[in-house]
């Protein structure tokens, strides 16, 4: 991948780790997550690289993150997919958030996956977090993501998420653990 210039930070070389290992899981495991011709969302999408792959392999993506950080994450989408994808990738802001009806409403936001990598690291944000996957992760939508567990709060997370969804560990690379899960209506 070919990075924009920029803030580099030792956060975002940690949490490549991770995106790497579900990029690689999308990518080798098209007959289980077919991406093809399905919308994607990206959660904290960070550097980009989730929903560029996801772009290559034939999603119309969305990939969102704090307003700070669209101007590279944007530089590095585009640089990476144009002129290489079915659907051009877009990049907006997105806030987690108990109440994003009004800024999304579900009736015009629908997706068929939502990704997420490493994203469980604001632990002062977790009940947004979970909140915002709910609000986005309709009967038909599949939500996939990858996380390191480092503290308790990781752990309280995933309980809180397995209550919320139908969840099952799809993939493990090392210490880095990939989980799929869908809403409570429909199966996984």
């Amino acid at each position: 991948m070919e990075a924009a210039s920029g803030r580099g930070s030792v956060f975002m070389e940690r949490k490549t780790a991770k995106a790497l290992s579900l990029c690689y899981f999308l990518d080798t495991n098209r007959k289980t997550v077919n991406l093809q011709d399905k919308t994607v969302l990206e959660l904290g999408a960070g550097t980009g690289l989730v929903s560029i792959v996801a772009s290559l392999l034939g999603a119309s993506v969305t990939a969102t993150d704090l307003p700070e950080l669209l101007g590279n994450l944007r530089a590095n989408v585009m640089r990476n997919t144009r002129g290489r994808c079915r659907y051009t990738p877009q990049v907006e802001e997105l806030t987690w958030s108990y109440d994003l009806e009004y800024s999304h409403p579900t009736s015009t936001h629908h997706y068929d996956y939502v990704l997420a990598t490493d994203v469980v690291y604001h632990h002062n944000y977790l009940d947004e977090l979970l909140a915002t996957m709910k609000h986005f992760c309709q009967p038909g939508t599949t939500v996939i993501w990858a996380n390191k567990y480092r503290l308790d709060d990781d752990l309280t997370f995933m309980e809180n998420f397995k209550k919320a969804f139908h969840a099952i560990l799809v993939a493990e690379d090392g210490d880095i653990k990939i989980f799929m899960g869908s809403h409570r209506e429909t199966d996984v």
